[in-house]
C-alpha cells in the first residue's frame, strides 16, 4: 500500500448520509381512518385555500400583489426564496423597488437590446404582436434570468404578482395570456 493510500482519511464514519434523508414527511392516516375520505377532504381544504388566494391579498408580504388569474400565481416575491434573497442585502420591501429589477426590467432600452439578441438566437417575433406585448416577454425573461440564471423549454418559473403587475403597468394591453406550463 502507497503512503498516499494511508493519507487518506476514512470519511464513512464522519459523514451521516442516509436514504431519503432530505424527503418531505408524508401525511399519516389514522389506522381507523378511510384513507379516501382523508384525501378527499385535504383536497377540498387545498381547493378552498386556492380560491381564498384568488379573491383577496392577504398572502402578499409587499404590498404591491393583486390577484391574478389562478392560485399558483398569487405568490409575493417575499415567498419566493430566490427572489427575497435578492431583496436582502437592501432592505427592500418589494423586489420590484430593487434598482436591478428598475433598470433591466422596465427600460425599454434595455429591453430593446435584449429582443435583438433573443431574434439573433432564437427566431423571429410575430409581426402583428403589439410592441408591449413583445416588451413584456422580454422583462419577464430578463427577470427570470437575474433570479434563476437560467432559461430553458421545460425550466419555468412562476413569477411574483407583484413582479408581473409592475411589468403589466409598465407596458399596458388589452389582454394577457398569464403562466402557461411547458406542453411536454
Amino acid at each position: 500500500m502507497d503512503s498516499c493510500d494511508s493519507e487518506i482519511p476514512d470519511v464513512s464514519r464522519l459523514v451521516d448520509i442516509r436514504p431519503y434523508q432530505f424527503e418531505p414527511i408524508s401525511n399519516e392516516i389514522n389506522p381507523g381512518e378511510d384513507s379516501n375520505s382523508s384525501s378527499e377532504t385535504s383536497d377540498i381544504d387545498d381547493l378552498s385555500q386556492a380560491e381564498d388566494r384568488l379573491l383577496n391579498t392577504d398572502w402578499c408580504d409587499c404590498g404591491n400583489c393583486e390577484p391574478m388569474t389562478t392560485s399558483e400565481e398569487c405568490t409575493c416575491c417575499s415567498n419566493v426564496s430566490a427572489v427575497s434573497f435578492h431583496m436582502q442585502p437592501e432592505d427592500l420591501q418589494c423586489i420590484t423597488e430593487h434598482e436591478v429589477f428598475v433598470a433591466n426590467c422596465l427600460n425599454r432600452h434595455v429591453l430593446q437590446v435584449s429582443m435583438y439578441a433573443y431574434l439573433e438566437n432564437v427566431g423571429p417575433f410575430d409581426d402583428n404582436e403589439p410592441i408591449n406585448e413583445r416588451y413584456r416577454f422580454m422583462a419577464y425573461r430578463r427577470f427570470v434570468q437575474w433570479i434563476w440564471h437560467r432559461l430553458g423549454r421545460h425550466n419555468r418559473k412562476i413569477l411574483p404578482a407583484c413582479v408581473v403587475k409592475k411589468i403589466r403597468d409598465t407596458f399596458p394591453s388589452e389582454t394577457y395570456s398569464g403562466f402557461k406550463y411547458a406542453i411536454v
